[in-house]
């Protein structure tokens, strides 16, 4: 792999210009790093500006490749066929390129993922989900945990410091994933929380915006309270990160558990309480929202 003088790739995709991939990738371009974007929906990735949007994965094939998707089946979808990743780096004579995913997956499943791909096309795969939210993509200091070969990781570390503040590598691929399984226990938790918080507080008529002051000043502040909290005051709980996320998080959580013969009582508890949030149709809001399914 070519690596230009800043000890950064010298080819880099980003595909998924969502929510969380659009400011990453406005953050390595002001950087002045030259980046090529792809998204299902184009105009998305057109609306960054200073990339060039690729019209396929294949178009997109460069020697470092940043996927920024939900789940690890869109990632995987990207690989074949005419116009996928896998065709790309084949004719663009990139014998051993870096796929990194930036997306919550399972971890026993990226594993295995990483393990085919480097067996079958000399691929690897180094996951490196972000925990900070929009708001600490925007700002790049988003933190990202990593997983993946020593030398591999090695080579990306100077990309994840255009947009990332805390990047910490824990091991093989896999164990990036796991340490988000650990972040998301915390962040379900704490919305879950500070829902059934604010909910007693409303049905006994205190002001929330008081409420919150409080708790900000004491043991109970937290990012999850920094950054949402007006969200219970407004009772506003349209986009963000989505309920259904949440549970798709909680249930790799869940099955990470299993593998290692645990059993983690508040995490199913937590899994229980977004199931019945989506059950009553709010699996789109934002997962404060959960809010609604206590006041019910």
């Amino acid at each position: 792999m070519e690596v230009s003088s800043a000890g950064l790739p010298a080819s880099v995709a980003l595909l998924g210009t969502g929510p969380m991939g659009a400011p990453i990738a406005r953050n390595i371009i002001a950087a002045g790093v030259p980046l090529t974007l792809w998204n299902r929906t184009a105009e998305k990735a057109h609306a960054i500006g200073g990339g060039r949007v690729a019209a396929s994965p294949a178009g997109a094939a460069s020697e470092v490749v940043l996927t920024v998707l939900p789940d690890l089946p869109q990632v995987v979808a990207l690989l074949h066929g005419e116009e996928g990743l896998l065709a790309g780096w084949k004719t663009a004579g990139i014998d051993h390129p870096i796929l990194v995913i930036h997306g919550t997956v399972s971890p026993v499943a990226v594993a295995e993922f990483a393990d085919d791909c480097l067996r079958n096309w000399g691929l690897t795969v180094v996951d490196a989900p972000l925990s900070g939210g929009t708001i600490g993509a925007e700002e790049g200091r988003l933190s990202i945990m990593v997983g993946g070969p020593h030398g591999a990781v090695e080579r990306v570390t100077p990309l994840f410091a255009l947009y990332g503040s805390t990047v910490v590598w824990f091991g093989d691929t896999g164990a990036g994933s796991t340490v988000k399984a650990c972040n998301q226990i915390v962040v379900a938790a704490t919305v879950t929380a500070l829902a059934e918080a604010m909910a007693l507080a409303s049905s006994t008529g205190l002001d929330l915006e008081k409420v919150q002051s409080v708790l900000s000043g004491g043991l109970a502040n937290s990012e999850v309270l920094a950054q949402k909290g007006q969200r219970w005051i407004d009772a506003d709980f349209e986009g963000g990160g989505s309920a259904k996320n949440q549970l798709k998080d909680l249930r790799f959580i869940t099955e990470t558990a299993g593998h290692k013969g645990l059993k983690l009582p508040l995490a199913t508890c937590l899994e229980n309480a977004f199931e019945n949030m989506i059950e009553a149709g709010d699996g789109d809001l934002d997962h404060t929202g959960i809010y609604r399914t206590i006041r019910t």
